[in-house]
């Protein structure tokens, strides 16, 4: 990964990265001018196995679906590692077969496993060491100083603001590349956090639609002092929620014909994904057609 990212992260203007799950929500969103990329676990687990974020996915699955869209776009993803599937060897083997995947960033967490969102309850945070052993191990790992590394701390939820604060200090003495404190409970805490952090690395705000921290604007969190601003599951919800009104009307009237305001036509979605543009390399390497 070129050290573009890297160097865009010192900017005080946040990237407010929205959440992709495959080849073409990645697709739409690079279409829609966004300058990162958020690959959610939490949207894998939502759209691969139709399942919640309890620590199910694999990283090879994660990885699988990490490289179908870095070969598809060419914006900077941000991948969630989770755990790092497992201790601090577990965590060196994700990072190199997402490293391999083209993450620009990987972000790992000091849950216990098996994981769970981090806007659920029951959380719970291995020892603070262990999870500094595993940074390291992450840092180690990689091969280009420019695949960064975001350390997440849930040890809110669990232990307290205060503590997590002291977690996000002892994780960043480690070296890592950018800080997440998730689920901030308050405006308060979110300064706070910014307060202690924003001035010395990047620090990552995560907005979900009804969970535990304030849903606030890419530019409002910016003012405070985040740098990165994600949306990770709210595409997932989107996509969802549409899915849920088409299905009713078709099973309903029996034809698309209610929804078609709503939808691409079969040559809409044709130029999106880039057809004609296919048909025209396929065209240039078929023999057949250029002796004609």
């Amino acid at each position: 990964m070129p050290p573009a990212f890297r160097q865009r992260l010192q900017s005080p203007a946040p990237v407010l990265a929205p959440g992709v799950y495959d080849a073409l929500t990645a697709l739409v969103a690079e279409q829609a001018g966004f300058e990162a990329l958020y690959l959610s676990g939490a949207s894998v687990a939502y759209t691969r196995l139709g399942r919640s974020d309890v620590g199910l996915t694999t990283a090879t699955e994660v990885a699988d679906t990490l490289a179908r869209i870095t070969e598809r776009v060419a914006l900077p993803v941000i991948v969630d590692g989770d755990t790092g599937f497992g201790n601090a060897l577990n965590t060196q083997r994700t990072v190199r077969a997402f490293e391999r995947a083209g993450a620009a960033m990987i972000q790992l967490e000091d849950q216990t496993f098996p994981k769970r969102c981090g806007h659920l309850d029951g959380k719970g945070v291995i020892p603070r060491e262990e999870m500094c052993g595993k940074l390291r191990a992450a840092l180690d790992a990689r091969r280009s100083a420019d695949t960064l590394i975001l350390a997440r701390t849930d040890a809110l939820a669990v232990e307290g603001f205060d503590a997590a604060i002291e977690r996000a200090e002892a994780y960043l003495a480690c070296g890592v590349d950018a800080l997440f404190v998730e689920a901030l409970r308050t405006p308060e805490q979110m300064k706070a956090a910014c307060e202690r952090f924003a001035a010395r690395i990047p620090l990552l705000a995560n907005m979900v639609e009804g969970g535990k921290t304030p849903v606030r604007s890419a530019s409002e969190l910016g003012g405070l002092g985040f740098r990165i601003v994600i949306f990770p599951g709210g595409t997932a919800r989107a996509v969802a929620h549409t899915l849920q009104r088409y299905y009713a009307s078709l099973r309903q009237h029996q034809t698309t014909a209610p929804e078609r305001e709503r939808m691409l036509d079969f040559d809409q979605l044709n130029a999106l994904i880039g057809t004609p543009e296919l048909l025209r390399d396929a065209a240039r390497y078929d023999a057949s057609a250029q002796s004609d």
